[in-house]
């Protein structure tokens, strides 16, 4: 386990800005129901169960801060110096921008001085658990500049030629799987490394939500650690069957 005699303090940033149309019309990802409780809700108590983390900063929409504040008020415990808190950890909610990027800039931005890790954490990934939380932290405290979380391929990967949706795709590459990781978050990271990479990075597409594809950009080396089954991320109707059949089962044997 980390230290806490050590001069760290680690802060998670949550950016849940994004309409995840996905999912279909209506509420944004972040705020659709997941076992009676928003799945946003679910992503801060799993940060928030990590004895490392501080504090949680969660990026709202930029004319939904006040809906997301008043969400997690409803959610919290009294107290807290950021506006509300579950237990050791307090919470801040600030408006995001009109990208992934912006967002999580813009949550950086909110830390207060004395923080020397985030996390950056999506919030359709409610479910992680708290010992891969902590697995992340912990690399980041003993040196790492950038930590993620993955796990090891189930299907045999192809790289192709882009086609228009529909049509077949002629085949480019066979990577090799024994070399491949899904990534998961919180991707863990030395706050200073991460703002540096948000200063001098400007990524477009999917290059947009990996924060630790921007610090490759510089050439700083990024680490895995072992991710989990049930950090998967809810991006499909499908995935919220499942997702609320592993809330249940965490119900039915007190581990939540």
């Amino acid at each position: 386990m980390y230290d806490e005699t050590r001069p760290h303090r680690t802060a998670a940033v949550i950016p849940a800005a994004g309409r995840g149309t996905r999912l279909g019309p209506g509420a944004p990802k972040a705020l659709r129901s997941l076992g009676g409780i928003p799945m946003l809700i679910h992503a801060v108590r799993a940060m928030a169960r990590s004895r490392a983390v501080s504090l949680v900063v969660v990026v709202a929409p930029p004319d939904g801060a006040a809906e997301v504040k008043n969400l997690l008020d409803e959610h919290a415990l009294p107290g807290g110096a950021a506006g509300g808190s579950w237990g050791r950890t307090d919470f801040l909610v600030v408006p995001g921008g009109e990208t992934r990027q912006q967002s999580v800039r813009a949550g950086l931005d909110a830390l207060p001085d004395g923080i020397t890790s985030v996390l950056i954490h999506d919030a359709a990934r409610p479910l992680v658990p708290v010992d891969t939380v902590d697995a992340v932290v912990e690399a980041v405290r003993a040196g790492a500049p950038a930590v993620v979380p993955a796990m090891p391929l189930a299907d045999t990967v192809k790289e192709v030629e882009p086609g228009e949706p529909g049509e077949p795709e002629p085949v480019v590459a066979t990577p090799e799987r024994a070399r491949l990781r899904a990534v998961q978050t919180p991707q863990g990271f030395d706050l200073a490394t991460l703002v540096r990479a948000h200063e001098r990075i400007a990524v477009n597409g999917e290059g947009a939500t990996d924060d630790a594809g921007m610090v490759e950009k510089l050439g700083v080396p990024v680490v895995l650690v072992p991710g989990h089954e049930e950090a998967f991320k809810v991006t499909r109707p499908l995935d919220l069957i499942l997702a609320d059949a592993v809330l249940a089962r965490r119900r039915a044997t007190d581990v939540y």
